[in-house]
């Protein structure tokens, strides 16, 4: 006999689901953090020498560094924010949707050398 004893008059909607909408609003915050990081580490000399922290990688090492603190940092505060509430998910998807895309165009060569 199972343990879990679900009334099914309760709607699905008063899950809460703002674990979920965290994780994936931080996701695309740490994408899309990574794309601008690493235009930024090639177009200018200043960011490109802040962001070397292991001289053998060069700035790929504070790119990815600064990329994986963000969504780690985000994910916290948006967890602590959202964790047992319920959020309008459709809003948080379009909005990371909106973020992945853009990081995935900045990945191309000839976008990037429009900056």
């Amino acid at each position: 006999m199972s343990s879990f004893n679900a009334d099914p008059r309760q709607s699905v909607s008063a899950l809460p689901n703002g674990s979920g909408a965290a994780a994936i609003l931080a996701a695309s915050l740490g994408c899309f953090a990574l794309s601008v990081l690493a235009i930024a580490g090639d177009k200018s000399i200043a960011i490109k020498n802040a962001l070397n922290f292991y001289k053998p990688t060069g700035p790929l090492s504070g790119v990815t560094t600064c990329a994986i603190v963000l969504w780690l940092v985000s994910w916290g505060m948006l967890e602590w924010r959202w964790g047992k509430s319920t959020i309008p998910i459709s809003r948080v998807i379009a909005v990371a949707l909106v973020l992945l895309g853009l990081s995935f165009l900045l990945t191309f060569p000839p976008v990037v050398d429009l900056f």
